[in-house]
């Protein structure tokens, strides 16, 4: 065993708790760097930068960065602003099916690799009166889309195509995938 530790350059306690989940050794150190889409940008593209940025922002020998954001119809429903743009964001997406593009890059032995995963959820239409129950619990604030598909916003979702784990924002399949590429090969909680 070489004790290889996983630095996740993100505050998100989900991405933690699917790498802890899987054995993975993490340590957090959330990168702060500023997310603003620029002009033109392509959904994939942008979280694929930002994932990037995250990454090379923060020192360590395994680094990961992740960046999720929603599309619907080529707009971008990041984070809410504060709860009338939660419930604005939701009444936008129910009823209807959206894209959740989560993009993850490794930087390992001086080599940055990245990969986007993108799924689409679909909405049942629900009330605005619901819609502001479920903006009250606070849930909706940090995540992108204005919901999380782990907590209270599953019971939003109609149905999902895609990977799920990609919507809480971490595709895990993906993160295996690129410490298997970078020589960390996957063993069940045991580093191989």
């Amino acid at each position: 065993m070489t004790g290889r530790v996983l630095t996740l350059a993100s505050a998100s306690p989900r991405r933690r708790q699917l790498l802890e989940m899987l054995g993975i050794p993490v340590v957090v150190k959330p990168s702060h760097i500023p997310e603003i889409h620029r002009p033109g940008e392509a959904p994939g593209a942008y979280a694929a930068r930002l994932a990037r940025e995250k990454a090379s922002n923060v020192a360590g020998e395994w680094v990961l960065g992740a960046d999720t954001t929603v599309v619907l119809d080529r707009e971008l429903l990041e984070k809410p602003m504060d709860d009338e743009d939660a419930v604005r964001m939701l009444s936008l997406l129910q009823g209807r099916t959206h894209e959740v593009v989560t993009a993850v890059a490794l930087i390992a032995g001086g080599a940055v690799r990245e990969r986007i995963d993108v799924t689409e959820v679909t909405f049942r239409p629900v009330t605005e009166a619901l819609l502001r129950a479920y903006v009250a619990t606070g849930e909706p604030m940090d995540k992108a889309g204005a919901y999380g598909i782990q907590g209270y916003g599953a019971a939003l979702v109609e149905r999902i195509d895609g990977d799920f784990f990609g919507v809480m924002g971490l595709p895990v399949r993906l993160v295996i995938e690129l410490l298997g590429e970078a020589g960390w090969e996957y063993g069940f909680g045991q580093e191989r």
